[in-house]
């Protein structure tokens, strides 16, 4: 199957065909941004413009795009909606030159065969790499159930075409909320798992699991199917991504570099820097604290928040599908006016730019 731009979709293998010559696109440590669904005011249809204008957007700070996450209300897309922005963002990242930036796409869904079904869509659709939650429809059956629980991310990962990040994110899923037993078995036993997003801001878990993962043992001893894509341990939430680098992780994919891309990438890159260089520890810690106030002050609004923000500095960004309400006015001018959010805006005009420039 065509993917856009003259690429083809390469199943079993992560990367694509151009002009006859395979491009990889490996998985490495970094920011990346569940990026939202746009949709026209008046029909909710997608606003695929947008969205293929927004991922170029956080691409060129050097954040990568998760497609169909829940920032992009992937419960609210059909399977051909979720395939179209998967398209829409390739081709828009390869016609900005950004051809070896890799796109991990959502396809998560109520069961096991919909899962796969939906992650060879996404492969053929242009995706690099999928992020499966387990549906919370049936959470009193499965929440306490490790069996089932591994068996679910296990015949995933053997069937999906394309390396696949467990997504654990209790708040999202009825309360099922993955240990760090049960994710570092799931990493030694399935070579096609490529990660785990930990939206349950539990730092004790993300350090055991690091203990696992990172060791430099675990690569020889566990390798993955694809040596492009190995097991990566990412945070949900941009607020502690400064100590867990200290602890060998990777980190992570967060709403907040929707709005604030050269800001949260720049965290990043002093966190890692100052494994080697301490004298960089005070500006990334400071840095820490204004992201950390603003990711706490931002996620309280969830996605409306964040789509209101985007509108307030991007000038687009519009409501969340129904059922999912807007922001009543009075909230969005709460948001927008908070000092934390001011903070961050501020820090992100300075950084964008200094870079533009």
């Amino acid at each position: 199957m065509s993917a856009p731009n003259g690429t083809h979709a390469t199943n079993g293998v992560n990367g694509a065909h151009v002009n006859g010559t395979k491009v990889s696109r490996p998985l490495t440590p970094g920011i990346f941004a569940p990026i939202p669904a746009f949709f026209d005011p008046e029909t909710e249809d997608l606003d695929i413009q947008t969205l293929a204008a927004h991922v170029v957007r956080v691409a060129k700070a050097g954040v990568r795009p998760v497609i169909s996450g829940s920032m992009g209300e992937a419960p609210h897309l059909s399977h051909s909606e979720r395939a179209a922005v998967i398209k829409a963002a390739r081709q828009a990242l390869d016609g900005a030159g950004l051809t070896h930036m890799p796109i991990i796409a959502g396809t998560g869904a109520g069961s096991t065969r919909e899962t796969i079904e939906l992650s060879k869509e996404a492969a053929e659709a242009g995706a690099d790499y999928a992020i499966v939650i387990c549906s919370g429809y049936f959470a009193g059956a499965l929440a306490n159930n490790k069996n089932a629980l591994k068996a679910f991310w296990t015949e995933v990962a053997v069937k999906s075409p394309i390396p696949v990040i467990i997504y654990n994110f209790p708040g999202a899923s009825g309360g099922i909320d993955l240990d760090s037993d049960i994710i570092t078995e799931l990493a030694t036993e399935c070579p096609n798992l490529a990660g785990v997003k930990l939206t349950c801001g539990n730092v004790g878990k993300l350090t055991r699991i690091c203990a696992t993962v990172s060791d430099a043992s675990f690569t020889s001893q566990h390798p993955r199917l694809n040596p492009d894509a190995p097991f990566l341990v990412l945070g949900g939430f941009i607020d502690f991504v400064l100590p867990t680098t200290y602890v060998n992780a990777h980190g992570a994919i967060t709403g907040l570099a929707n709005l604030a891309p050269y800001t949260i990438q720049r965290l990043f890159e002093l966190s890692e820097a100052s494994l080697k260089d301490p004298s960089l520890l005070p500006e990334a810690q400071r840095l820490q604290g204004i992201v950390a106030r603003a990711d706490y002050t931002i996620a309280k609004t969830n996605i409306a928040g964040t789509k209101s923000l985007l509108q307030n500095v991007y000038g687009y960004g519009g409501v969340p599908r129904r059922p999912l309400p807007p922001l009543e006015p009075e909230a969005a001018t709460a948001i927008w006016e908070h000092p934390h959010t001011q903070d961050i805006v501020r820090v992100e005009r300075e950084l964008s730019g200094k870079i533009a420039a």
